[in-house]
This record gives structure tokens, C-alpha cells and sequence, in this order.
């Protein structure tokens, strides 16, 4: 491997980690590239010189506060959404030329498509703790970044990218399909609902999952 390759590695490695955790400290970061935190802090402060990553200091208790390393604007974009231009630029001609009806009937059939493919790989799947880890598979394929998480009996569902998220953001029918399907895909034990939203804080949608008692 060349030095210039693997300097890119290191750079692709270091916004993938921070883009997945939201924010990380210097710690955190060296332990997941396996190098020392000095090694790690020289990446960092090139990756800031480049206005690809800003530090956040937090208290934690006593003691000096915490750097916590997140992405700038500049970061977030190395997270291209896929063919951003050209979807927008179809959906605008549908609405234009069919009308709102035309763009919900489109919608509605991506709906169906994604449920199908999901509900076929959930088939066999009972617990509810498999069907999340099946489904943060299938989405991270598709470019999510997805995961899951459990905190008691309540479990998280997290897209840390959102590769359609030009698309989401002239027609939000996509985000109220893509919780349709979790719903049904995850209920009727639980009861879905988006508590983070990417186009609102522009980091991650997070989904909650919490037990149905009726």
C-alpha cells in the first residue's frame, strides 16, 4: 500500500466512524483504527485544518471537559446522496406533468417494492431483536448506515445516512412510506415512531421502538 492510499484509508475510516457514532472522542477513534491516540490526533487535526471535522468540548463530571470530534458541512458531503440531481429533477417533472397524485402512486409502489423485499428476508425471523438486526443489514446495503440498539425493554433503530435524502427533502412521502413499512415490519408488539429526523437536525433518523401493552 502506498503512503498516499493509505493516508486516504485512514481519512474514509476516520469520517465513517464519526459519522456513525455522531460524535466520538479521540479515544474512540484510535481504538477503532487500531493506532495510537497521538497517530489518531495527527489525522484529526489534518482533517480540521481541511474543514472536514470540528471538536465539541463537553463537561463530564469533574475534571477537564471532553473533545469530541463531529463532522463539519464539508464532512456530511463526503456522504454523497446517490444521483441527487437527477431524482429531484424526476420527481419535479412527475409533479409536473401528472400532478400529486401521479408522484403518491410512485411512492406508494416503492412502498410495496421495499415491504416485499423486507417481509421476504424477516420471514423466519420471530424475535423482534433478529428482525432488527436483518433489517439494519438490508438497509445498510442499500447505503443507510443502519443499526440498532436496546435500552431496557425499549430498542432504537438508527439510519446514520440517508442516501435518498434530496429526494426526501422534495417530497416527503418517502419518510412517511419508510415508517409505514417499520411499522408493519416490526409491530404489532411495537409501536414505531421517529424520534430523530435527518432533515431536521441533518445527522441520523432514529426510530423507537417501544412495547405495545394493549
Amino acid at each position: 500500500m502506498t503512503l498516499q492510499k493509505e493516508k486516504k484509508d485512514n481519512t474514509d475510516r476516520i469520517l465513517m466512524i464519526i459519522k456513525m457514532k455522531r460524535h466520538a472522542p479521540l479515544a474512540i477513534i484510535a481504538h477503532d483504527l487500531g493506532i495510537t491516540k497521538e497517530g489518531a490526533r495527527q489525522h484529526l487535526i489534518k482533517l480540521a485544518d481541511a474543514g472536514l471535522v470540528a471538536i465539541q468540548h463537553k463537561r463530564e463530571g469533574v475534571g477537564r471537559p471532553t473533545a469530541y470530534y463531529t463532522l463539519t458541512d464539508a464532512g456530511l458531503a463526503r456522504f454523497p446522496d446517490t444521483h441527487a440531481q437527477v431524482t429531484v429533477g424526476l420527481l419535479q417533472s412527475v409533479k409536473r406533468l401528472l400532478g400529486d397524485n401521479a408522484l403518491d402512486l410512485l411512492i406508494s409502489d416503492r412502498e410495496k417494492q421495499h415491504y416485499t423485499r423486507y417481509a421476504a428476508a424477516l420471514e423466519n425471523k420471530q424475535h423482534i431483536e433478529e428482525r432488527l438486526q436483518v433489517l439494519a443489514s438490508l438497509r445498510s446495503e442499500e447505503g443507510y448506515m443502519a443499526e440498532w440498539s436496546q435500552d431496557g425493554q425499549t430498542y432504537y433503530f438508527t439510519e446514520n445516512h440517508c442516501p435518498i435524502c434530496a429526494a426526501a427533502i422534495e417530497c416527503q412521502g418517502f419518510c412517511r412510506a419508510e415508517l409505514s413499512n417499520f411499522q408493519q415490519l416490526l409491530g404489532p408488539d411495537y409501536e414505531v415512531s421517529r424520534i430523530q429526523h435527518i432533515l431536521q437536525d441533518g445527522t441520523r433518523c432514529v426510530y423507537q421502538l417501544k412495547k405495545n401493552n394493549k
